[in-house]
């Protein structure tokens, strides 16, 4: 967890000062995140009504360089009714200021528009219709988008990940994973779909980057993975994300039907795309599988972070690899 001691009151006031949002009211440290620092902000408001904001400072993991794609790319789907927070601009119309942070580093600070709405753990098949459609709305509005960035947590990220364990290292998280990444990680490296509809792509929209007020998706959030690559990849992710149990052994077919109807209803998925899914799906699988392995043989045992099980996305691998009948035409046939 971030610890907030770097900014003081003053100083807050300062910065929010550069912004045409009011006057602070109050800034309160937000619990959630490893990589960054957040704050939630209460402002007088431009018309005195008061307004809220979150203020990120980025303090790893962020390529400063990246920020103007990031911050860009929330500004355009706002701006074409996507359910996400639009960048708060400072009065001299940067996307972003610097600051020093504890250590005397420079950081960058994002002010960004506070959407109302929780994430939920045991979402319904409701919800999952739901963020289908918010998905493909946000692909659709992300056609006239003109930043490009590469998608780092690609294939390639995927073999780095898996040689940087090493086998020993898989194992000693788990014989089954060492076993399950050797089997298919050079069938996905050699196998894996080229050519599909690209776009500009979420890559990590799992529930808790989600805010919901029942069954609205009030809230597309932490677009920080975002990159252009394969679309229907971007329907895997998320298809991975929200239609498992949160161990990867059971399989919610409710959510997935849901989920696939959704996005159907607002962007049909070509042939290829349909037939490209359930290995797009494993590669899923496999991403997150190989991020959470690196991380949970690399996270010093004093970090405040929970270490997330890389066997829950090497189950759903092999779940999408025993069963691509749960992406079957029958589920986008209109």
């Amino acid at each position: 967890m971030a610890v907030y001691t770097h900014l003081g009151a003053e100083d807050m006031a300062a910065l929010i000062a550069e912004f045409d949002v009011g006057t602070l009211v109050s800034a309160k440290g937000i619990a959630e995140g490893v990589s960054n620092s957040n704050w939630l902000i209460e402002t007088t408001g431009q018309d005195g009504r008061g307004a809220r904001f979150i203020l990120t400072m980025y303090e790893f993991r962020i390529d400063i360089g990246e920020l103007p794609y990031f911050l860009s790319l929330l500004d355009h789907l706002a701006a074409q009714g996507c359910p996400v927070p639009r960048t708060i601009h400072s009065r001299d119309g940067r996307l972003y200021l610097e600051r020093p942070n504890a250590a005397g580093e420079l950081k960058a600070l994002a002010l960004i528009e506070y959407l109302p709405g929780v994430s939920v753990s045991e979402p319904t098949a409701a919800q999952a219709r739901a963020v289908g459609q918010s998905l493909a709305q946000m692909h659709e509005a992300a056609a006239s988008f003109p930043g490009v960035r590469a998608n780092g947590m690609g294939v390639a990220e995927w073999r780095r990940l898996a040689d940087a364990c090493g086998v020993d290292g898989l194992a000693e998280i788990s014989p089954e994973l060492a076993r399950i990444v050797a089997e298919n990680l050079p069938r996905l490296e050699h196998d894996w779909p080229a050519g599909l509809p690209a776009s500009v792509i979420h890559a990590d929209l799992f529930p808790d980057n989600v805010l919901m007020l029942g069954s609205t998706v009030t809230g597309l959030i932490d677009f920080y993975f975002a990159c252009n690559d394969t679309t229907a990849y971007d329907v895997a992710v998320t298809h991975a994300a929200w239609c498992f149990d949160a161990s990867g052994t059971t399989f919610r077919p409710d959510l997935s039907q849901a989920l696939l109807e959704g996005y159907r209803d607002r962007r049909p998925l070509s042939a290829a795309e349909l037939a490209a899914l359930p290995r797009l799906a494993q590669g899923a699988a496999m991403r997150f599988a190989m991020s959470r392995a690196y991380d949970w043989l690399n996270t010093p045992a004093d970090a405040l972070v929970t270490k997330k099980d890389p066997m829950a996305f090497a189950r759903r691998l092999e779940f999408y690899r025993d069963h691509p009948e749960v992406f079957g035409p029958e589920v986008f046939a209109v």
